[in-house]
C-alpha cells in the first residue's frame, strides 16, 4: 500500500480488539493550487489580517476567536477554552452496531480512508473483513481525531477494510427544502426516457473512463509555462440555455441520437475488409496452390 499511515489505532467490538493503521485514500497533491503573487515582481504575497474598526494591522499575537451570537456581537475563547472543548483523541473505533451497506445514504459520506492491518492484528483484521462481506453488513462505530468526533462506516473493498467518515445528521440539509413542484407525463413520455436510459446503460460504473479534462488543460498550460512559452487562450464552447417546446420530440431525437453513435460504433468493430483487398487475398492464395 502506498503512502505512510497517518494514525495507528485499534478497532473494538466486544472482547475483540484489531491494531490497525489508517491511510488516506485519496491522493491530495493530485489537486492543483495557486499562490497570490506580486504582479510588478513576481514574489509570493503575505497574508494579513486587518481589524474592521480602525483599519489596523493585526498580529497574530493579539488575535483570539470568538462566536457571533447576534449580528456584530461575538463572545470570545481562549485557546485553552477551546483546547478543553475539544473531543479526546482516541486510538480506538468503538463499533456501535453492524447495518446493511445499502441502508447508509451515500449523502452521508465525507471522507475515506484505507485500513490495513497493524503487528498481531492480520488475522483478526482479516476475519472482519469476510464476516461484513458475507452479512453484507458495514460496522459502524466512533472515532475521536484532532480535536473532533466522528461517526465512521467500515465497509469490506476486496481484502482491505475502507473507513468511510460520515457526516452527522445535523450537517445535512433535508431534501423537502427543495421546493419541486408536481408534474404529470404521459406514458409515451416514460416509456421514451426509460428507452434513453436503457440506451445508454452500462453494467457497473467504471471511474477509470472519467478524467478531469480541466487538470489536463491547467497541467499542459503550466508546463508551457515553465518552458517560458505563452499559451494560446481559446474560450471553451458554451451550451446553449435549452428551450424544450415539445418534450416528446427531445425525448426522440435523443434516443435516436444515442441508437445512432452505438451504430457506428458497431459498424467500425464489424466492418468488412474492403473488396480489392479482399480479391488480391484470393488472388494471392491462388499463386500459392500453383
Amino acid at each position: 500500500m502506498a503512502g505512510r499511515p497517518i494514525a495507528s489505532i485499534t478497532i473494538s467490538f466486544g472482547l475483540v480488539s484489531i491494531p490497525v493503521q489508517v491511510f488516506t485514500a485519496a491522493e491530495s497533491a493530485a489537486r492543483l493550487s495557486f499562490n497570490l503573487l506580486h504582479k510588478d515582481c513576481g514574489s509570493r504575497l503575505k497574508q494579513q489580517y486587518i481589524c474592521a474598526k480602525d483599519g489596523q494591522t493585526v498580529d497574530r499575537a493579539d488575535m483570539v476567536k470568538g462566536y457571533e451570537f447576534a449580528k456584530d456581537q461575538y463572545v470570545q475563547f481562549t485557546a485553552d477554552e477551546i483546547k478543553a472543548l475539544d473531543a479526546v483523541g482516541s486510538d480506538a473505533i468503538d463499533i456501535v452496531e453492524f447495518v446493511p451497506l445499502q441502508s447508509i445514504d451515500p449523502i452521508y459520506y465525507e471522507k475515506t480512508y484505507y485500513l490495513a492491518p497493524d503487528k498481531g492484528g492480520l488475522k483478526p483484521y482479516a476475519l472482519l473483513v469476510e464476516a461484513l462481506r458475507d452479512s453484507k453488513r458495514c460496522a459502524v462505530g466512533s472515532w475521536s481525531s484532532k480535536g473532533k468526533q466522528h461517526t465512521v462506516a467500515l465497509r469490506p473493498a476486496g481484502g482491505v477494510l475502507v473507513m468511510q467518515q460520515l457526516l452527522f445528521a445535523s450537517e445535512i440539509r433535508a431534501a423537502d427544502e427543495i421546493v419541486v413542484p408536481q408534474v404529470t407525463f404521459k406514458d409515451a413520455e416514460r416509456k421514451l426516457a426509460l428507452q434513453l436510459i436503457a440506451q445508454q446503460s452500462s453494467a457497473a460504473f467504471d471511474p477509470t473512463a472519467y478524467t478531469n479534462e480541466v487538470k489536463a488543460r491547467i497541467d499542459a498550460a503550466i508546463e508551457e509555462k515553465v518552458k517560458g512559452k505563452e499559451i494560446t487562450l481559446t474560450d471553451a464552447p458554451r451550451r446553449a440555455s435549452p428551450n424544450v417546446v415539445d418534450l416528446m420530440e427531445v425525448l426522440r431525437k435523443s434516443l435516436k441520437d444515442a441508437e445512432g453513435s452505438r451504430g457506428r460504433a458497431a459498424g467500425l468493430a464489424t466492418r468488412k475488409p474492403p473488396q480489392r483487398a479482399t480479391q488480391a487475398t484470393a488472388r494471392s492464395r491462388k499463386a500459392a496452390k500453383r
